[in-house]
């Protein structure tokens, strides 16, 4: 196992609870950008981590292939399926990415969650290539706060910028999207904005799932989650925040 799976299994309990689903606007533009019907379409979901794009794919009718490298992460995949008993059950396979164990030309869709970025750029598409019927389509999607405008949320992140060593996100001023647009034949990429209700111990919940934070010691973790809370507190006395956040979306075949 990398020490980046261990780190993500390390946080499962926190992903799986406290990472934000992704919007319906994602999925209607999904099918519309690629003509992919996600009703009965086989998908590999790659990086799928607890399930939370699986889950979204599969009520949706979408025939599941999830693939991850963490044990931990892939349990709570299988218990939540179990749990909620549902009709469509996916099928799960830890692995690699950048080294799928599937056969040539089996998915209509290979998709990243939030996870291509931790791939090889030309390994991992070279394999989604390998496993997509022709004509199958490439995508990934991450869900990002919306810190663009000043307030809280922009405040909340340049703190991370200054006592996480390593941090990516808005507050640097070098961020970016994942370059997936740039490894294949790019049909579209779009942006889908939203807004996220999550009360204050969710949020820093989901704030202890992000790989800069959970490859911190555990106590300097617990101390700058303590800072976040008494800050947030005064922010939103009532304890409810309402996110503003955008779904990056880019497709391609």
């Amino acid at each position: 196992m990398t020490e980046l799976a261990r780190a993500f299994d390390n946080v499962a309990d926190a992903y799986d609870a406290a990472r934000p689903r992704y919007p319906d606007g994602m999925y209607d533009a999904l099918s519309e950008i690629s003509g992919v019907t996600l009703a009965d379409a086989r998908v590999v979901d790659v990086g799928a981590g607890t399930g939370i794009l699986t889950r979204g794919l599969q009520s949706r009718g979408a025939q599941v292939v999830a693939i991850d490298p963490g044990a931990e992460m892939l349990t709570r995949l299988l218990s939540r399926a179990d749990s909620e008993r549902s009709e469509r059950t996916a099928a799960a396979l830890r692995a690699d990415g950048n080294a799928l164990p599937l056969r040539d030309a089996v998915a209509d869709l290979v998709i990243y969650g939030q996870s291509w970025h931790w791939l090889d750029p030309v390994a991992s598409i070279a394999e989604a290539r390998r496993v997509l019927r022709p004509g199958g389509t490439i995508a990934g999607c991450w869900n990002f706060t919306d810190a663009r405008r000043p307030g809280w949320l922009a405040e909340h992140e340049g703190r991370l910028a200054g006592e996480c060593p390593g941090y990516w996100g808005q507050a640097r001023e070098e961020w970016t999207v994942p370059p997936m647009a740039t490894t294949f034949d790019l049909v579209e990429e779009r942006w889908v904005p939203w807004t996220r209700m999550i009360d204050i111990e969710d949020f820093l919940l989901d704030l202890r799932s992000h790989s800069y934070m959970a490859v911190l010691p555990r106590e300097t973790a617990d101390e700058l989650v303590g800072r976040r809370r008494a800050e947030l507190a005064e922010v939103f006395p009532e304890g409810l925040l309402a996110v503003p956040m955008r779904t990056y979306l880019a497709v391609g075949r």
